[in-house]
């Protein structure tokens, strides 16, 4: 596909997460701002996201979507592993040269309509070493001289002359497009030197001489540059809530022709900027996600099933169960690098899926929609008791003992568990370790932090925020496209990176009241619920606030089932962990890892955590924000600390 996966992962997750999580679940952007759609905010006014490109035909759209989503995962996918196998990764970057570089004529002609001489240049240059001394472009000598690219097509051209795309349009084989994208593919087409090179007659008598090589040329060149990446696509697909929806939004800025302004209007959050560097927490060992066994259980008051991932060593040995942000899949990136680094260093490990998210959600969840903390975090110790006893009768003898581990959101509800675990009853399982890495203490404090990230634009003056924003956006485009390292300096002030945080959690929550009211419709919403023309309903959800969905959905929803949620006091008790502080102040298996800058932690909650748990059960690192700094080797050390004993 010609869209970047990469802008689409750290464009609407680079901020990841309270509750969430760095693949979280982004969404289309509105085109304007439904004003009637029910709001309560203390703010009067509201935040203008950009628009993304009109999708007027979304049900074809999705349609396509599907059959793209199908082949990747049932053709490309499979295929590709025997391909690899047998083209090896020097010959497939050859052939990804070559692909490229005979491409040349089309990318000198758009740098030079677009009037970009330096880039025209630069590909003539490259072209030419990389022809001559790179035997055909198989070898990519002129990057190896540090030439630059300056790729250019015709519809970037034609954006540049002023055609601005009034149609999203998603293609068969070749993914995200518009009008004028799919037109300027054609003229692609037409520079393209081997179009016009057939090594048959072309007769009346032999229809089969029409068929051009050039297109199974195309073909071969695309299925070779995404055998190599398939794997993550696949993975993208199938962790995300709605893939069709991050990359329609995304296409819009991974295609806008236009330079961001990186100059700072003011000052930059180094929390913030920390919390955004939770995007690089990933696993290192690329075939580490496909070691990993899918299975289902069923779950007995849902009658459906769940699934989750294990990783089980070949003899005996501890596991650890990792519970995600809130939001996040049980393949999600963090969740995979946690599990890596439990499973190198000798433990079996099994990875859940929020439940927050559509799939625990579904399967898993008696009640409609989360919201209420003891409800969530008893169906989720009931889910994890399941898979145990699935496990321990496959595997007789094979599991050793029990960790729970969670991260953000996840390690809130992990350490509710420990909380509670003197009173749990008895067919639950127990564990003897409780890791909670970088967890919330107050439920409350955490809603209210993001909302007021979200709502961080409004320091603007009024008619520049959209534009802001929209530069915002062109930021991340552009920062994307560079290999970004731990610690990167990320060039945003604070508005913009603490805009990116809020905005990553408004997704979250817009896939959440999405799936609630697909299972329960409350008559809140005004905009019907659709599958294949979501459009209109998720530019109203992304209306709602994070306190919009606790007082507008989840107390009626159980008010109407006799639990009362509407006090602030009930609100706060059951979300807060200083409920349980005598259980888990007495709780000797309880570790728990922190940052002192996270955004999320108050300072009177870092006083409770210290007062609490002490240096023996708690480690605080001075920096990090929220996950930023999951990467880095001494808290990875200190992850396997908490395990030690085990």
């Amino acid at each position: 596909m010609r869209m970047s996966f990469t802008l689409a992962h750290v464009l609407l997750t680079v901020a990841c997460c309270w509750v969430g999580e760095s693949l979280a679940q982004p969404a289309s952007v509105p085109h304007e701002v439904m004003r009637a759609a029910p709001v309560s905010r203390a703010a009067a006014e509201t935040v203008v996201l950009p628009s993304s490109v009109p999708d007027p035909i979304e049900p074809f759209n999705r349609v396509m979507w599907e059959f793209n989503k199908d082949a990747l995962k049932l053709v490309v996918k499979p295929t590709s592993k025997v391909y690899r196998f047998v083209v090896r990764k020097p010959l497939r970057t050859g052939i990804g040269n070559f692909g490229r570089n005979i491409t040349y004529p089309g990318r000198l002609i758009n740098n030079l309509l677009q009037g970009r001489w330096t880039g025209a240049r630069d590909e003539t240059h490259r072209f030419f070493c990389n022809t001559i001394a790179g035997g055909a472009g198989f070898v990519d000598v002129a990057s190896q001289w540090r030439i630059p690219k300056a790729d250019a097509d015709f519809g970037q051209t034609f954006g540049k002359w002023g055609w601005k795309p009034g149609c999203y349009l998603m293609l068969p084989v070749f993914g995200p497009s518009n009008e004028r994208d799919t037109v300027g593919l054609a003229a692609d087409t037409a520079a393209n030197p081997l179009s016009y090179v057939t090594p048959y007659s072309i007769t009346a008598e032999n229809p089969l001489t029409y068929f051009n090589p050039y297109m199974y040329f195309s073909y071969a060149i695309l299925y070779n540059d995404l055998s190599d990446k398939v794997d993550g696509y696949a993975r993208f697909v199938e962790t995300e809530t709605d893939p069709y929806s991050v990359i329609q939004y995304a296409w819009t800025f991974a295609r806008r022709n236009r330079a961001p302004d990186f100059r700072l209007k003011e000052e930059p959050d180094q929390a913030s900027l920390e919390t955004l560097q939770s995007v690089l927490v990933s696993f290192n060992d690329p075939k580490f996600p496909d070691r990993g066994k899918t299975s289902s259980v069923k779950i007995p008051a849902t009658g459906r099933k769940l699934k989750f991932t294990l990783w089980l060593q070949p003899e005996k040995a501890p596991i650890v169960y990792i519970v995600p942000g809130l939001g996040s899949h049980r393949l999600a990136d963090t969740a995979l690098a946690l599990a890596e680094l439990a499973y190198q260093n000798g433990f079996s490990v099994v990875s859940v899926s929020s439940p927050y998210n559509p799939e625990f959600m579904k399967h898993a969840s008696t009640a409609a929609m989360p919201a209420y903390t003891p409800v969530d975090v008893h169906e989720l110790h009931v889910a994890i008791t399941e898979m145990d006893r699935r496990l321990e009768k496959r595997h007789p003898n094979r599991l050793g003992a029990r960790a729970l581990m969670g991260y953000s959101m996840g390690g809130f509800q992990t350490l509710f568990v420990a909380g509670v675990a003197a009173t749990n009853k008895a067919h639950l399982l127990k564990f003897d370790r409780y890791v909670g890495i970088d967890t919330p203490i107050s439920l409350t404090y955490g809603i209210s932090k993001i909302d007021e990230f979200y709502n961080a634009p409004l320091a603007w003056p009024r008619d520049e925020r959209t534009d802001n924003i929209e530069n915002t956006f062109l930021k991340i485009a552009v920062s994307s496209q560079r290999v970004l390292k731990p610690r990167s300096e990320i060039p945003l002030s604070t508005i913009e990176s603490r805009f990116l945080i809020g905005l990553t959690f408004r997704f979250i929550l817009r896939d959440v009241i999405f799936s609630s009211q697909q299972r329960t419709n409350q008559g809140v919403l005004q905009r019907p619920i659709r599958r294949f023309r979501r459009g209109p309903v998720y530019r109203e959800l992304l209306q709602y606030s994070y306190t919009d969905y606790f007082q507008k959905f989840a107390v009626p929803y159980y008010q109407a089932r006799g639990v009362d949620l509407g006090g602030a006091q009930e609100l706060e008790r059951a979300g807060d962990l200083r409920t349980h502080a005598v259980a888990l102040q007495a709780n000797p298996n309880v570790r728990i890892i922190v940052n002192e800058n996270d955004f999320l932690l108050s300072p009177e909650d870092l006083k409770w955590l210290r007062l609490t748990f002490g240096s023996e059960r708690l480690t605080v690192f001075e920096r990090g924000g929220h996950l930023g700094n999951l990467s880095q080797p001494e808290v990875q050390k200190a992850i396997l600390r908490t395990l030690e004993g085990l």
